[in-house]
């Protein structure tokens, strides 16, 4: 069995329109909700041993704040085909991820986020399902679970154990 976690950026600052999409930083409600969020998969024991991240700097920087709370430090890959990648470029870093290695974790950005958790989850938590198939906000965080090995993450596969957005996490968290 594998874990799959799927972790969207944060909220993202629009404030400077001389930088370039990928160059965006995040936002003050984003620098919140990211160590908030790493604090919940500490306590969870949600932490992974991988982490695959898009190269842009919101991605990069959620990361950051989010690992800082983590009690374990993973190997990290930042990536620059992860930077607003489909599900397709998605699933293909996935086949890529050791046999060795049980839970890993993509940072990345929508609508290719929202499109791949809607493809491999072909069942889980109701009322996680239920909102996952409206949207997938800055923040959230999917926990995917998959039988068998990486090459098991086909479409429809996952079971969907969990749906995490930041605002449901206690702000003492």
């Amino acid at each position: 069995m594998v874990t799959l976690s799927l972790f969207r950026h944060a909220k993202s600052a629009w404030d400077n329109p001389g930088l370039g999409d990928f160059d965006r930083p995040l936002a003050p409600r984003g620098e919140k909700a990211a160590p908030r969020m790493g604090r919940y998969m500490a306590r969870e024991g949600l932490e992974p041993e991988l982490v695959l991240c898009s190269a842009a700097v919101r991605a990069r920087q959620t990361l950051e704040r989010t690992s800082a709370e983590w009690s374990t430090s993973p190997e990290i890959r930042y990536e620059e085909g992860l930077y607003h990648a489909g599900p397709g470029e998605m699933l293909r870093a996935l086949k890529a991820i050791p046999a060795s290695c049980a839970h890993a974790m993509l940072v990345g950005h929508n609508p290719g986020m929202h499109s791949l958790v809607l493809t491999l989850c072909g069942d889980g938590e109701a009322d996680a399902m239920d909102i996952l198939e409206m949207k997938f906000p800055t923040a959230a965080l999917t926990v995917i679970r998959f039988e068998g090995d990486w090459g098991s993450v086909v479409p429809g596969a996952g079971y969907l154990q969990r749906f995490v957005l930041p605002r449901e996490i206690p702000k003492d968290v």
